[in-house]
């Protein structure tokens, strides 16, 4: 008698939208909605974060008003996330570090710490960027000291190693530092309250580590 695999149901949604700060923040709300609908068991900070790398990528690099799409597909134990847009020019770590003050190299070096995986699809109208989270791989605890380590080592490189002289701990607790300033500075240039920010992080360490 042959043997059927029994695979997990794969949900996927579609959201045009078009590559402009607004839009954005609409695209990032309506991508909460849509996992929150689902009841996927991922983190949705992680979740609207890389969202609005990827469509802000777009903005920055392919154009303001450029229209792209956002696809959400969730099965088994990955989330996918792919922005769509009509640029063949694939995002490169190594290129983008060379942006004015490495700001571009930035959200690609977080959008590699944050994924389990990534990369670039070309498409007959352009290409896809495209990111995927790992559901209930690791404990919370683990998975962001694990996330931790490799942002700020990737950090620390982009200030070009002034760091480096004091000591590996110690430049890393430095680059923290500048690592904190920088994302509050991410924070208030997109219209958000860095203060808040900070406050949702302390909520967040303190309900994890009251858990613990």
């Amino acid at each position: 008698m042959p043997r059927h695999e029994v695979t997990p149901p794969r949900l996927r949604c579609v959201l045009p939208f078009e590559a402009a700060p607004a839009e954005v923040r609409l695209l990032r709300r309506a991508a909460v909605r849509q996992l929150s609908h689902w009841g996927a068991p991922v983190a949705v900070d992680e979740a609207e974060l890389l969202v609005t790398e990827l469509a802000t990528n777009v903005v920055k690099h392919v154009g303001e008003g450029t229209s792209a799409t956002l696809i959400l597909e969730w099965q088994g134990e990955r989330l996918r996330l792919e922005v769509h847009d009509k640029s063949h020019v694939g995002p490169s770590l190594t290129r983008q570090t060379d942006c004015a003050e490495q700001e571009c190299g930035r959200g690609l070096h977080l959008l590699a710490s944050l994924a389990a995986d990534w990369g670039t699809i070309l498409t007959a109208a352009g290409k896809a960027v495209w990111c995927e989270l790992a559901l209930g791989a690791l404990p919370s605890g683990c998975l962001r000291l694990e996330r931790a380590a490799v942002v700020l080592e990737h950090y620390q490189g982009s200030q070009g190693g002034r760091l480096r002289t004091k000591g590996r701990g110690i430049g890393l607790e430095e680059s923290a530092i500048e690592l904190i300033a920088d994302l509050l500075h991410w924070s208030a240039a997109r219209g958000h309250d860095p203060d808040d920010f900070l406050d949702r992080a302390q909520m967040h360490y303190e309900a994890e580590a009251g858990a613990a």
